[in-house]
């Protein structure tokens, strides 16, 4: 009786890029109620190319996002106006904001500078 040996081909892991994205201002409740998060995404999008602040809040609408009332975040696929992005505490618009390229060990504050009255 001769033994077979199994053999399994597993795809290559796709590189990650770990960051820390923040919520404050009231934005924390349509994300569980958590203000921090630490998320490792892809490095890369499905064309190949870095991620960007952009594929980062699609990702956060699609996959972290618990609450449905999207329109509170986005409107129109980008960040509502009302809403401060700080990249590593600096402003997105020093940074190119929506265009930023994710880097290891990013921090990305949302804060929601709207109030109800």
């Amino acid at each position: 009786m001769s033994a077979t040996k199994e053999t399994t081909t597993q795809e290559p892991e796709t590189p990650k890029v770990s960051i820390v994205v923040e919520f404050s201002g009231g934005l924390e409740m349509l994300f569980s109620d958590q203000r921090r998060h630490s998320l490792s995404i892809p490095a890369t999008d499905k064309e190949g190319k870095a991620v960007t602040i952009s594929y980062l809040i699609d990702y956060l609408c699609n996959r972290t996002m618990k609450d449905a009332r999207k329109e509170l975040f986005v409107l129109d696929d980008h960040v509502r106006p009302g809403i401060l992005v700080l990249i590593n505490d600096a402003d997105w618009e020093l940074e190119g904001e929506e265009a930023y390229e994710l880097q290891n060990g990013d921090n990305i504050l949302f804060v929601s500078t709207l109030h109800g009255g």
